[in-house]
């Protein structure tokens, strides 16, 4: 069927082509009857052939003017599948020795495949296992960073509960307090400087008799109070900071007593007296002890 439909095709082109030349052959009616040989057709172009989109219809629709029968163009389509099988066979000849070496060198190809494969599942082999070290490493440098915050935790926690213990043994000593409740002998000396301020105009010189200078009261009631703010810092559930709050109970009652007797001391009507009142009041005021500045107050009069 489908050489029927090439033979109509060529047929049809072919008369075409006929009826052309007959068409403009010119007027005169001398050169019909002309037997002058048609021009012989070139050969068939290869690279006709080798366009990705060839189509058999389209090209012998090009070939309309060609002047060549259809058993003449068979031939040529016949002689040139016979060419290409030549140089087809001609090719796989001289290059007999290059397609056995080829494969030759496949043969041996499933043994360097199988190489490579065992290569690569060691070198996974080693990777998974440093992986796994590397994973239990981290997970130990965690565990150590962790033991090391808790151990510094633990020294800072030391060092603020060794310097309570050194301002409470401090203010004891200053406040004539033993530790175990027994009133100590030792002579007040020296003091350290907690910033206090100084707008009184009382001298400690001036003080008459007995009285507490008013710049020692407030010193004493300063160290109290940075005392009381290690313990809120340090967390006073602490065993050792809930042990010493009998100690802290003591400095605050001396502290109280030393206060009043103070204040009653100050009951004078001159302008000395009243100032001092004042001061005292202000020390009763930062140590949060106003009720027991009025119960003293009451007690003066």
């Amino acid at each position: 069927m489908n050489r029927f439909y090439v033979s109509v095709v060529y047929q049809k082109a072919y008369y075409q082509s006929t009826l052309t030349i007959i068409k403009f052959g010119g007027s005169d009616t001398s050169n019909s009857d002309d037997d002058t040989p048609l021009p012989y057709p070139q050969p068939l172009a290869r690279s006709a052939f080798l366009t990705p989109d060839f189509s058999p219809t389209a090209f012998l629709s090009s070939l309309h003017n060609r002047h060549q029968t259809l058993e003449d163009l068979r031939s040529e389509l016949r002689t040139r599948s016979q060419e290409l099988n030549k140089e087809l066979l001609d090719l796989v000849n001289d290059n007999y020795q290059d397609f056995l070496g080829l494969g030759g060198s496949l043969r041996g190809g499933e043994e360097k495949v199988e190489e490579v494969r065992v290569g690569l599942l060691g070198f996974k082999r080693e990777v998974d296992t440093l992986k796994d070290k590397v994973g239990g490493r981290r997970i130990e440098v965690k565990s150590l960073l962790n033991e090391r915050r808790a151990i510094a935790k633990e020294v800072r926690s030391g060092r603020a509960l060794l310097e309570i213990d050194s301002r409470l043994e401090d203010l004891e000593e200053r406040l004539m307090v033993g530790s175990n409740g027994a009133v100590n002998t030792a002579v007040d000396g020296d003091e350290e400087d907690f910033s206090t301020s100084e707008s009184d105009d009382e001298s400690d010189e001036t003080t008459p008799g007995n009285t507490i200078p008013l710049s020692r009261l407030r010193r004493r009631a300063q160290q109290f109070l940075y005392i009381k703010g290690l313990f809120a810092k340090t967390g006073p559930e602490h065993p050792f900071l809930m042990k010493q709050e009998e100690r802290m109970m003591r400095i605050r009652q001396t502290m109280l007593l030393d206060l009043s007797s103070a204040l009653l001391q100050a009951g004078g009507e001159d302008d000395f007296s009243r100032k001092r009142t004042l001061n005292l009041l202000g020390i009763y005021r930062d140590l949060g002890e106003s009720g027991d500045a009025l119960t003293a107050l009451r007690e003066r009069r």
